[in-house]
């Protein structure tokens, strides 16, 4: 049975990017700990603007900052949505969830749940 994966793609001030990897560390236990497989956020290295379309244009990177890519790990969909529910009511996110403590513009963020087609 193939996993279930949650996608996030956001917009970072390369300036912020200190205090992201803080809040992301934060999130990432509070997420493993109520059941979440795998927690993984990555910083882009390697990522130029396309001509139709790229993770920048994506997320209308502008001067100053840089593109986070994550993903969490799920055993299925079900599992998924019972971790989001207790993480989403866990009071240790309550002040990272406000929108003036975010590290990023949670406006230009883009995100979805993916059924695994592959897995080797």
């Amino acid at each position: 049975m193939g996993r279930y994966v949650d996608g996030f793609v956001v917009p970072v001030p390369t300036d912020k990017l200190d205090a992201y990897r803080r809040m992301s560390r934060k999130a990432g236990k509070i997420w493993r700990e109520h059941g979440a497989l795998e927690y993984i956020e990555c910083v882009a290295d390697d990522v130029k603007p396309g001509k139709l379309t790229s993770f920048p244009q994506s997320v209308k990177l502008k001067p100053g900052e840089t593109v986070v890519f994550s993903w969490i790990v799920y055993t299925s969909r079900k599992q998924r949505d019972a971790v989001n529910a207790k993480v989403m009511s866990d009071p240790r996110l309550a002040d990272m969830m406000s929108g003036k403590a975010m590290p990023f513009d949670g406006k230009r963020m883009f995100f979805g749940g993916f059924k695994t087609l592959v897995e080797l």
